[in-house]
């Protein structure tokens, strides 16, 4: 072969190479997954996410779960309805009797329940997140105490009324998370001090109750005490509307949040290392959560161990490295209506505040991680 007749051959046989097929990143970014997980692509394959497989299993069935919590608290009680009846009145068909039982009586009752719920659970869960500690809860640290105080204040010196309880409860949180803060505060916020300044903290916010119910006339002292037992008897639509409006808003920031959430569990330096920026970070989801616990205190008073034992469940069912702030408020939420129903239903005369039921439930968690914990540290 002559040298035109191999230039000729060598032109022809670049000619005929293709070019390397571009994959778009998006599936690139898909086509590694990890096992537990699920890639999902959009036709323009320019959007991709990877979907925890147990998570989503677990968010159906508790959300399954609500539903059914949801049809009973609307159909069982001292007059019954039916399903049909139930769904008569909720396109407009229904009658004025039925109407009144629905959306006056059972209604409110029931969104209550199920915001605060999801609201106080979510503030569970970041809490625990960020301290790294599954005791990092509103109840424990003092959030839920500082909330009663500011509301105390307001019965007790005021007797304002059940805005001015709920603002007083509301600003009682916010102060109370930013003394603890700002007393937590050196060189950054460590978990372990966060939670020791909490205790402390709710210790005094404890006792600064107590000393207020004592100072208080009989009347506003028993008012008072009604309250700190955490009850959704007497909620109205103000008190579904307030949490739900908060829950709207605030929850979709934590989520927002949530992948520097997971990287500040595993500490500042590697949060620092990979983007995220440390305090900015926590002082924004610590408002959240401060926020989401004190308005749902404020609604209903202080409903323990929801927050505490909300989070640890949909963890243990879900299994997500994430921070699961979704699974969580459907446990939380699923919690506090099983535990209404159950006191409705157990103690019909009596009339019973939830607060009972879950105080009971989360006492007996709270004793049970308790010893895990011990076990797990001599192990």
């Amino acid at each position: 072969m002559t040298a035109p007749e191999g230039q000729a051959a060598q032109s022809r046989a670049v000619g005929t190479m293709r070019p390397p097929t571009r994959i778009p990143r998006a599936r690139a970014a898909a086509s590694v997954t990890p096992m537990g997980y699920a890639p999902m692509r959009s036709r323009s394959e320019r959007v991709a996410l990877r979907v925890h497989i147990r998570t989503v299993a677990a968010c159906a069935v508790l959300a399954a779960g609500l539903l059914g919590m949801a049809v009973l608290a609307l159909t069982v009680g001292d007059f019954p309805l039916s399903p049909s009846e139930v769904a008569a009145v909720l396109v407009g068909q229904g009658s004025p009797g039925h109407e009144f039982i629905v959306f006056t009586l059972r209604m409110p009752r029931l969104l209550t329940a199920l915001f605060v719920g999801a609201a106080l659970a979510v503030s569970g869960a970041i809490l625990q997140r960020l301290s790294g500690n599954p005791l990092g809860s509103p109840d424990i640290i003092g959030f839920t105490n500082g909330a009663a105080t500011g509301a105390l204040i307001v019965i007790v010196l005021i007797s304002g009324s059940m805005l001015q309880i709920a603002l007083g409860a509301l600003v009682g949180g916010v102060v109370t998370a930013v003394i603890i803060y700002l007393l937590a505060f050196t060189r950054g916020v460590r978990g372990s001090r966060f939670i020791l300044v909490g205790i402390g903290i709710a210790a005094m916010a404890l006792a600064a109750n107590s000393y207020l119910i004592t100072r208080a006339s009989l009347q506003d002292a028993l008012s008072a005490q009604a309250w700190l037992v955490g009850s959704i008897n007497n909620v109205g639509t103000e008190q579904a509307v307030a949490v739900g409006l908060a829950l709207a808003v605030l929850l979709p920031v934590a989520v927002y949040h949530g992948r520097a959430l997971s990287l500040l569990g595993m500490g500042d330096d590697a949060a620092k290392a990979l983007g995220v920026g440390v305090e900015r970070s926590r002082l924004v989801l610590i408002l959240v959560s401060v926020v989401l616990a004190a308005i749902a205190t404020a609604a209903t008073g202080p409903i323990l161990f929801v927050a505490l034992a909300a989070p640890q469940l949909a963890q243990r069912l879900t299994r997500s490295p994430g921070p699961g702030l979704i699974p969580a408020a459907l446990m939380g939420a699923l919690l506090l209506l099983v535990s209404d129903f159950a006191v409705q239903r157990l103690f019909s005369t009596a009339a019973l505040p939830v607060g009972t039921a879950t105080g009971l439930i989360g006492g007996l968690y709270l004793i049970w991680l308790l010893i895990a914990e011990w076990r797990r540290g001599r192990g």
